[in-house]
C-alpha cells in the first residue's frame, strides 16, 4: 500500500494510491500552530473493507505525533476511528 502526503500552507492530504492511481484520501487543515483537523476521508468502493480508511487516519495520527500536533476529527470516519482505538486518545485535541 503506497500513502502519500502532501501539504501546502494551511492544509495537506494523505493519498492511498493502487497502480499510479488515488483510490483514497485524508484532508485536513492547520486551525493553529498546534492544531489539525481532519476534514473528510473517502475511500472508493472497491477499496473499501481492506482497512484504507484505518491505514489513512493511521498516517494522520502518525504526523501529528512527529510533529507535536494535536487533532479534531470533524470527518465522522476520522471521530469513529478514535473512538474505536484509545491509543489514539493522546493526540486528542480536548
Amino acid at each position: 500500500m503506497n500513502i502519500h502526503h502532501s501539504s501546502s500552507e494551511n492544509q495537506g492530504k494523505f493519498s492511498f494510491q493502487k497502480d499510479n492511481r488515488r483510490q483514497g484520501f485524508l484532508t485536513y487543515k492547520l486551525a493553529d500552530a498546534q492544531t489539525l483537523i481532519i476534514e473528510h476521508t473517502f475511500v472508493k468502493e472497491e477499496f473499501r473493507g481492506d482497512d484504507v480508511g484505518e491505514k489513512l487516519v493511521k498516517s494522520v495520527v502518525d504526523f501529528a505525533r512527529n510533529n507535536d500536533l494535536k487533532i479534531i476529527p470533524e470527518c465522522p470516519f476520522a471521530a469513529a476511528e478514535f473512538k474505536r482505538n484509545s491509543e489514539y486518545s493522546d493526540i486528542l485535541k480536548k
